[in-house]
């Protein structure tokens, strides 16, 4: 739900933190959850340390809107699985995220929120609820991340942003927009 975007964004922000340059963390220099590669691919520009360091919550929103946001669907999909979906792109990339949607929903997994994809999401939580969607993906999600080699140290702290995540979504999925 476009209601939602804002609601979305605050609750991911909480689990990307702010600086972090990680030796073993693949996505390297960091800062409230958008790396050095993404940031200079949003912005067209070479970007430095200092650059990231400097990063603030309303500077990268835009990102997450149009890089996460807008490419899952976020608009039109129903309250609560917009942010599981925008979370897990965050995280591992829209395609991806998309795809395990369209695998919970019977849609054909090419990576693209379209028309058809929306149809079956809307169509699987109206026979299910979406609680259940909700559930499955998150349970997905976290099989996903367990299998990934980084997982050893990275794990804990996953687990519990996939149990966050789906907690707070369900919540959404139960409450009216403010």
């Amino acid at each position: 739900m476009k209601e939602n975007f804002d609601r979305a964004f605050i609750e991911t922000l909480k689990h990307e933190g702010g600086w972090a340059d990680h030796p073993r963390d693949p996505g390297g220099m960091t800062n409230l959850g958008v790396t050095k590669r993404v940031w200079e691919d949003y912005t067209g520009r070479r970007v430095t340390e200092a650059d990231m360091r400097a990063l603030t919550p309303e500077m990268v929103k835009p990102l997450y809107r149009d890089w996460y946001w807008n490419k899952v669907g976020g608009n039109d999909l129903p309250s609560g699985v917009d942010f599981v979906v925008y979370d897990f792109a965050v995280n591992s990339g829209p395609a991806r995220a998309v795809r395990f949607a369209q695998k919970i929903s019977g849609a054909t997994q090419d990576g693209a929120m379209g028309p058809k994809t929306l149809a079956k999401i809307k169509e699987y939580c109206d026979q299910n609820g979406e609680e259940f969607f909700i559930k499955a993906y998150s349970d997905a999600r976290l099989a996903y991340l367990e299998g990934l080699s980084t997982f050893r140290l990275f794990g804990r702290g996953w687990t519990n942003r996939v149990n966050d995540v789906e907690h707070y979504a369900s919540v959404m999925s139960r409450t009216e927009v403010a």
